[in-house]
């Protein structure tokens, strides 16, 4: 359903004296990164029973086609320089679907404890005595890597993991490059394709080797995924020539070199490649005699 700000918060208000007050509730559910057979359980289940959901822009039509028909749903979802919902309305509208007493589901892309301001929410909706719970989603970070064969630690490679907002917005972001540039580990850039140019930069320029290789996950563990590698002094070519369009991870570190031995994934039939529908993507071993 795609309605105005106007129409759609004539229907979700703050005031109580609109909202009779009666027992509803707000899940803030994780929808993974894409893929819907990443969903948990439990985040399905709150699908199926929702009557309300707000939904982001990185929910998947996959996704959201398992939503239960009686549902209403509401997109207020966020692009770069471009909110559809400002954030204030959005918890005011899940404070006033509760009070109204609706099952309501607040559905974030990936994680909703990671960029996807759920800690926000969830501090207004317990302000607000919201009986609320939490589902967590697989992040882009994890999710993506996997799906590209890029493991985000490895023995040879990194001994540690950085989650970063590439959503920078001016180029003195209060990011420690000093710590983001050492060695044996791995940075995740979210929402980093618009800032990509100033954070290769800002990484050489505090002491990362320029051959140091990064990968662009772009709509990554879907169908449409695409994984072009390149390292920080020479960018993948489609990202030169304008080809790389959000959603699209960044990943810096030595383990994309991993990429080329460990791609299992075949976008063009979802499935591991080399491998046929039915068929088991391990043989079976007998258990070593005792």
């Amino acid at each position: 359903m795609s309605l105005s700000n106007e129409t759609f918060f004539s229907q979700n208000t703050f005031l109580s004296a609109i909202f009779p007050q009666q027992a509803g509730s707000v899940s803030l559910v994780g929808a993974g990164p894409g893929d819907p057979e990443l969903l948990t359980l439990k985040a399905y289940k709150r699908l199926q029973q929702a009557d309300v959901i707000l939904y982001d822009r990185l929910v998947s039509t996959e996704i959201r086609q398992l939503i239960a028909p009686q549902a209403e749903q509401f997109y207020v979802g966020k692009a770069r320089s471009f909110h559809s919902v400002p954030q204030n309305e959005i918890n005011e509208a899940l404070v006033g679907w509760a009070h109204k007493g609706k099952r309501v589901v607040r559905l974030k892309g990936g994680d909703p404890f990671i960029f996807g301001r759920g800690g926000e929410e969830l501090e207004t909706l317990l302000d607000a005595a919201i009986n609320v719970e939490v589902v967590p989603g697989i992040t882009a970070a994890s999710g993506c890597s996997a799906y590209a064969g890029i493991p985000l630690t490895h023995r040879d490679h990194a001994q540690s993991v950085r989650f970063v907002t590439g959503h920078l917005k001016s180029a003195d972001a209060e990011l420690d490059w000093d710590s983001l540039s050492r060695p044996g580990q791995t940075l995740v850039f979210y929402m980093g394709l618009g800032s990509i140019d100033f954070i290769r930069q800002s990484l050489i320029n505090h002491g990362m080797p320029e051959e140091m290789p990064l990968a662009l996950i772009e709509q990554g563990t879907t169908r449409r995924q695409r994984v072009y590698i390149g390292s920080l002094s020479a960018p993948p070519t489609a990202l030169t020539d304008g080809i790389v369009q959000p959603p699209t991870l960044l990943i810096v570190g030595s383990v994309v070199s991993l990429h080329g031995r460990l791609d299992w994934f075949s976008p063009a039939t979802g499935l591991a490649t080399g491998f046929e529908p039915g068929e088991a993507s391990l043989p079976l071993r007998k258990p070593p005699e005792s």
